[in-house]
């Protein structure tokens, strides 16, 4: 029965070799207990621990062997390979709901310990700054939810899905869990026969053994670790075109995808529309992933982005809503996957734009007028900087809360400093923003203050005051062209879910 790829097997070692690895081992041990392994971070203000200083991940080789059922640990081997930034004696990686059976580093074997939620690794030679290394974490990968755990793996009535957001996916294997650090990515995803795998990325293989089968997906762009995607089920994949030839792929519960076709079939048209507003579509592929899971939110895992099924056979939600929030994730796929926040106090430039398009489409194409949304958002605007902090610098999560920064002030409320921007330099200049945007942050990452400076030079003129006061005064601006707009005491119409 073939199961995750192993190495090799090695010759038994001579005695010098058996002294020489004792000896490894020995000098390992003693560098480890020279000062106590503490959890790290890169500093950022949301999410302290998150990431990890002194490296550069340029790719991960994630190998996973599922065993069937959603409740039993994964056999998994990660594989990063990495640039080191500074001079380092030990190595963090975040890693939290597993068991690590191993560490090597450069083939050679590393003492490793945790400290909160990082695996802490010392490896047999200190790592000078500027080398390239390999880290090969042998490891289980758990299903089953540790009590207030928030992402990660999640168990779908037939198999698993991931939805890493924000800071989940070293919930699932090791990694620098943070978005400044993108990574290329290759999934092999060992399931016994009749199950399906997808993953992030284009199909590389799919070899079958005896009773299982090793799905290969590798993405073609870098990707953040929040963003990965393995989709492991019963489940039947849809193939179609999409614009330009554009590769589409979506996956559904098996047997149903007669039903659910209707709703797949507006995706081409969808990618047309937003390629319409800000340019050709940034990946290999894309397609809607329909679990039978209860998650109470979309996510935008780049280029298969995880819906619940129930959003597209629940009568209670309009048509138009339901499109609308595909346009949300779909839009992601530019606006935090492709130009991903360098911080999570970035995520407004994310979910501010992504509820920019949502409002723009079902404005364009079901005649949702998106000022009637914006003047309630404003209304409600004032309450939500209190509630959440402005939509610039939102307030941390609540302890047991780490999703908490999803906010109204990060949807709405930043979508509203959108329409304020347009209102003050013009519809032409603002469309003209929104293309620059995302052709000059491609495949990388990028800051409020980044996009401030070239909202300033698309417009001509200087617009820190502007932004300072929309993004991180505590009360909500006059709005430009609209000076009846007044903060209300009643709370603004409710969105019936989260499209995150």
């Amino acid at each position: 029965m073939s199961q995750i790829p192993r190495l090799q097997p090695r010759p038994t070692p001579s005695r010098h070799r058996k002294v020489a690895l004792l000896a490894s081992a020995v000098s390992v041990c003693l560098l480890a207990a020279a000062a106590p392994a503490e959890p790290l971070g890169v500093g950022d203000r949301l999410y302290p621990h998150l990431g990890n200083p002194g490296y550069d991940v340029a790719s991960y080789d994630l190998s996973l062997g599922y065993p069937g059922g959603n409740d039993k640990p994964l056999q998994a081997v990660t594989t990063i390979d990495a640039w080191t930034t500074a001079d380092l004696e030990r190595l963090n990686l975040d890693f939290a709901h597993g068991t690590v059976r191993s560490v090597e580093v450069d083939g050679r074997p590393a003492a490793f310990t945790s400290a909160g939620e990082d695996l802490v690794v010392t490896p047999a030679r200190p790592l000078p700054e500027g080398s390239w290394t390999r880290i090969t974490v042998r490891h289980t990968s758990d299903p089953v939810p540790a009590a207030n755990q928030q992402g990660g793996w999640v168990r779908t009535s037939d198999g698993l899905a991931m939805a890493n957001q924000a800071d989940a996916a070293h919930l699932v294997f090791p990694c620098n869990d943070h978005p400044s650090d993108k990574a290329m990515f290759t999934f092999r995803v060992t399931a016994p026969n009749g199950y399906t795998v997808v993953a992030n990325g284009l199909p590389a293989g799919a070899e079958r053994v005896g009773r299982t089968t090793t799905w290969t997906y590798r993405t073609q762009h870098p990707m953040a670790t929040e963003l990965a995607q393995v989709s492991i089920g019963r489940s039947e994949v849809v193939h179609r075109a999409g614009p330009h030839g554009l590769r589409l792929r979506d996956v559904v519960p098996a047997g149903e995808r007669e039903a659910l076709e209707p709703w797949l079939a507006k995706t081409p048209d969808q990618i047309a529309w937003m390629e319409s507003k800000v340019g050709r579509y940034p990946f290999e592929t894309y397609g809607v992933l329909m679990a039978q899971a209860a998650t109470g939110f979309e996510l935008e895992t780049q280029t298969l982005s995880l819906f619940e099924k129930q959003l597209f056979t629940e009568p209670a939600y309009p048509k138009w809503y339901i499109e609308s929030v595909m346009v949300h994730e779909l839009s992601h796929q530019w606006f935090g996957d492709s130009v991903t926040p360098r911080s999570w106090s970035d995520v407004w430039l994310n979910e501010g734009h992504a509820t920019w398009y949502e409002e723009l489409y079902a404005e364009e194409t079901a005649k949702r007028p998106m000022e009637e949304r914006m003047k309630a958002a404003y209304g409600a605007s004032d309450r939500w900087r209190e509630a959440g902090g402005p939509p610039g610098r939102p307030k941390p999560p609540a302890p047991g809360q780490k999703i908490g920064i999803f906010r109204p002030n990060i949807y709405d409320g930043a979508a509203l400093v959108l329409y304020a921007l347009r209102q003050e330099i013009g519809r032409p200049a603002f469309e003209r923003l929104e293309r620059l945007w995302v052709q000059e942050h491609r495949d990388a990452t990028a800051t409020t203050s980044d996009f401030v400076r070239l909202a300033g030079a698309v417009a001509g003129r200087d617009l820190g005051d502007f932004f300072r006061a929309w993004l991180y005064g505590e009360k909500t601006p006059p709005m430009p062209g609209h000076p009846d707009w007044k903060p209300t005491a009643q709370p603004a119409p409710a969105q019936p879910r989260i499209a995150r």
